[in-house]
């Protein structure tokens, strides 16, 4: 991969795992049992939210390393999708889902691409070809 791809892709994979580090934490912040109570009145099942932040949470975290890469990205993909179909598509696109449609587009690109050479998924993948 070249070194101007590389940097791309690890700029993207560090935004967004730095964003869903974030989001994660934020729902222990503000406490799972209110998080658990709008999963609810959405018809999400509130013990979702303790799940959600805590996918959230290491999805991030694991982002940001480079390590699972692409099944990571497909987790929060998922996730990204049911938010969309669940508590956002009522308020329409603008104002409404547009942050987590790129948010999307960033994680599907990452399915593609992989983790890139400054990642954990690459000493791996460079340990194992050795």
């Amino acid at each position: 991969m070249k070194s101007n791809v590389s940097l791309g892709v690890l700029i993207l994979r560090v935004v967004l795992g730095i964003i869903f580090l974030v989001h994660g934490l934020d729902k222990f912040q503000s406490g799972i049992s209110n998080i658990s109570g709008f999963f609810e009145s959405i018809g999400i099942p509130g013990y979702m939210a303790g799940v959600v932040a805590v996918i959230e949470t290491a999805a991030g975290i694991l982002l940001i390393a480079g390590a699972g890469t692409r099944v990571v990205s497909i987790i929060v993909t998922v996730i990204l999708l049911v938010a969309v179909f669940t508590a956002k598509s009522s308020a329409g696109f603008l104002g409404g889902y547009e942050l987590d449609v790129a948010l999307m587009a960033m994680a599907v690109s990452l399915i593609f691409t992989g983790a890139g050479k400054w990642s954990v998924d690459a000493l791996f993948n460079r340990s194992r070809s050795n």
